[in-house]
């Protein structure tokens, strides 16, 4: 119940606080998103990405776990492609249904999910908390996938709903977090440790800006949206998105026979909401953003009690040997 109570205090909470801050201030002042998205897209999530890819050993564990973030996207491409198909949806619904299922919050709740959950409990042995940095190096693992994918993917699906292909292509291209992660990887392998550089601060402080940046943007694209509660599409996203992934990561996660600290971490990740980013990205390239971000909210309102589950069922599914 201590672990129930510290996630929603601790995460929860200072989300919807967020947004709700973001919301509030689009009502007082003409707040302009796009150019909030732009600073997203083009500043926060790079310094992110680079920063926390840097600084991240990676072993076979953490692969395997980048393998099963992998498998989760290409499973839901499929499904939202099956259902659009189904639901006789139109190309840009098409693809804001399919970002929605595909795309989820591994960054913003995600990272700081795994932080609280490896660092309380039965995770802490005398004053450490050893397990902590095997989770986080599996959620970075997780992160890094869905945010070179939300990127280059998110942003063509988006995209090419209101343009050429062509012209989604090259929108992808311009996103500087793919040469942020791809940097990370090539300096990882110099011998020299760029944290000595007095660039590395900077770099530390913008990645800090992200996570209210992002939910503080999205409530301003909330207040300035149409929400419909009744919107069934909406719903369905978010079920797929909460109760699906997680049931595929268990199917994942046993094939690849991931086990312990992995496999639980990768579990509990699989149930955060749809990424806030899909809600920017609709916004950026004019498609159906009303709709992405009443899947964003829905989700994220509704994960505070899927998060919790899977935090619970993770012990169970997948116990630590000792």
């Amino acid at each position: 119940m201590q672990v129930v109570i510290h996630i929603f205090l601790q995460n929860i909470l200072p989300v919807f606080i967020l947004i709700f801050l973001g919301f509030i201030l689009s009502k007082k002042f003409k707040l302009d998103i796009q150019t909030l998205t732009k600073l997203n897209f083009y500043l926060f999530i790079p310094a992110f990405a680079f920063t926390n890819l840097y600084i991240t050993k990676i072993s076979i564990d953490a692969l395997k776990a980048m393998l099963v973030a992998v498998l989760i996207l290409i499973a839901n491409f499929l499904l939202g492609l099956i259902i659009s198909k189904m639901k006789h949806y139109d190309g840009g619904m098409e693809n804001a249904f399919q970002n929605a299922l595909m795309f989820y919050n591994s960054g913003n709740i995600g990272i700081p999910l795994i932080t609280l959950v490896f660092s309380t409990g039965v995770y802490v042995v005398g004053n450490d908390t050893p397990y902590l940095s095997i989770a986080l190096t599996t959620q970075i693992m997780v992160f890094v996938v869905q945010n070179i994918s939300v990127n280059t993917i998110g942003f063509f699906n988006a995209g090419r709903a209101n343009s050429h292909w062509k012209d989604a292509l090259m929108q992808v291209v311009k996103m500087p977090a793919i040469y942020a992660v791809l940097l990370a990887f090539l300096l990882k392998m110099v011998p020299y440790d760029i944290t000595q550089l007095p660039i590395w601060p900077a770099l530390v402080y913008i990645k800090g800006g992200l996570v209210p940046m992002a939910l503080t943007a999205l409530g301003i694209q909330l207040a300035k949206s149409k929400i419909q509660l009744g919107d069934k599409d909406a719903w369905l996203a978010t079920a797929i998105r909460l109760i699906l992934g997680p049931a595929m990561a268990f199917v994942f996660i046993h094939l690849l026979q991931i086990d312990g600290i992995v496999a639980q971490a990768l579990f509990i990740s699989s149930a955060v909401p749809t990424a806030v980013n899909t809600a920017l990205i609709a916004v950026e390239c004019k498609n159906h953003p009303d709709y992405a971000t009443h899947v964003v909210i829905l989700s994220t309102v509704l994960s505070s009690v899927t998060m919790i589950a899977a935090i619970f069922f993770a012990g169970m599914l997948f116990p630590l040997v000792s």
